[in-house]
């Protein structure tokens, strides 16, 4: 079967809450509970990170559990995806699942299912995400190395190299597969990915109203949160913020 790697772009410098990979949570921090989370894919998992000098405490924390990680540019993160995998030994056939260090309530089964579903539909790109029924936060794209490659090579705007992926989804959608990945319900109105002071707020109470578990499945989380509906109105006044 053809190998496939988990890409995680881990900063220091979030501007909206700075150094939130690393606050804690569950008696560790954000990144490594994320990690936990994915424990049956330890093997797999890259986190891309920084070269500007913030990133020492990502990187002992990857020298700790014994992650593969990468230094790259801060801004331009679909280099440091691409240059992470040639450090890697990535090939182009190979398989980039990508996410992002702000979701420490990721679900590994969520990201499994999204890969099989990619080989399943034999896509070049595939994703579950907030459009397809899914929180905001246990978002999951998945690709193969030499899709990156083509958009490494091609990508012009500052949008396409922050974000990694619209040049695949947006700018050539029309020349490759795209499937998405559905929730069989519409989860999309809660918030579970970490950019400031209440999503934080809220996360810290999701995982004390599940005993500070980091094992729960996608349904015990749905359930807790329908349970506890102040919970997603902290969520939603943050995305009124944003509006």
């Amino acid at each position: 079967m053809d190998k496939f790697f988990i890409i995680i772009q881990a900063r220091m410098t979030s501007t909206r809450l700075p150094s939130k990979v690393m606050l804690p949570l569950c008696g560790k921090t954000v990144l490594e509970i994320m990690i936990d989370r994915l424990r049956k894919f330890k093997e797999n998992i890259i986190i891309a990170t920084t070269n500007d000098g913030t990133e020492k405490p990502i990187v002992e924390l990857c020298k700790k559990l014994g992650i593969k990680y990468y230094e790259g540019d801060t801004s331009n993160v679909l280099s440091r995806y691409y240059e992470a995998s040639l450090k890697y030994g990535v090939g182009d056939n190979d398989i980039i699942i990508r996410c992002t260090s702000d979701c420490p309530l990721i679900d590994q089964e969520i990201l499994g299912r999204t890969l099989e579903f990619f080989r399943k539909n034999n896509s070049d790109y595939s994703s579950a995400n907030q459009s397809t029924g899914f929180p905001r936060g246990l978002d999951t794209e998945v690709f193969r190395f030499g899709l990156l490659k083509k958009a490494y090579l091609n990508a012009t705007t500052f949008f396409e190299k922050e974000h990694v992926t619209p040049y695949m989804y947006k700018t050539i959608k029309n020349d490759i597969e795209i499937s998405l990945l559905k929730n069989k319900n519409d989860d999309s109105k809660y918030r579970l990915t970490l950019d400031e002071e209440d999503d934080y707020i809220a996360i810290k109470e999701i995982y004390l109203r599940l005993n500070n578990r980091i094992d729960f499945s996608y349904e015990e989380l749905i359930q807790m949160l329908e349970e506890n509906k102040y919970i997603y109105e902290i969520n939603s006044h943050v995305e009124q913020k944003k509006g």
